[in-house]
This record gives structure tokens, sequence and C-alpha cells, in this order.
């Protein structure tokens, strides 16, 4: 039974979509604004602004729970800490923004860009 498993699989294992999640998470993060699935955009909108939550923290647990979180990517934990902590330090969550796109023409998929506030 599915009771309270409501995260997205995104037909991946549980490794391939943890990856998946964690780049997904770097794109954004040093990009500031992806166009993604509309699916995507909602699955990863709560594991960065998590991230965010805990940069504002500034501590070195919080720099190296977040460089774990995201596998290893030091340079996005380092903007996650440096630059997007702080510009977020009175707000108390929803740093992210969904807004949806027109279908595509090809297949029909349903696009977002996912941005920081």
């Amino acid at each position: 039974m599915r009771h309270h498993n409501t995260n997205k699989k995104f037909r991946r294992e549980r490794d391939q979509r943890f990856v998946f999640m964690n780049s997904l998470a770097e794109a954004l993060i040093t990009r500031e604004k992806i166009l993604t699935t509309e699916a995507r955009a909602k699955a990863i909108r709560p594991y960065v602004e998590s991230l965010i939550t805990k940069g504002k923290l500034s501590t070195l647990a919080a720099r190296r729970g977040i460089t774990a979180n995201l596998g290893g990517r030091v340079k996005a934990a380092k903007k996650v800490m440096d630059v997007l902590a702080p510009r977020f330090k009175d707000r108390k969550g929803g740093y992210t923004r969904i807004t949806k796109v027109a279908r595509r023409s090809s297949d029909g998929r349903s696009s977002a860009i996912i941005e920081f506030v």
C-alpha cells in the first residue's frame, strides 16, 4: 500500500532518482531559473527550499549537510550558503516560484519554469 508515499518515482530506481534530484537541484541553484516539466518542478521545490532553510543557519554542520544532500557538489553548496540564504534571511519560506508554460507541440508535455523569488 502507498499510504503517505507521495514522492514521484520518474520511472527511476532509488539511486538514479537520488542523483536525478541532485542534478536538478544543482541546476536550479547555479542558474537560479530552469525550464523543466511541471512534475519535476513540483518535485524539486520542497527539496531546494529545505536546502535554503538549512543554509540560513550558517553553521559548519549546515554547510556539510547541504554538501551531502547535493551529492558532494561543493560549488552549489557554497552558493546556497553565501548567496541564496542571506537573500532570503527575512523570509520564512516560499523561496521558489513555479510558472506554467505552454505545452510543447512535439509531444504535448506540460512545461514549467521554476525560479527563485
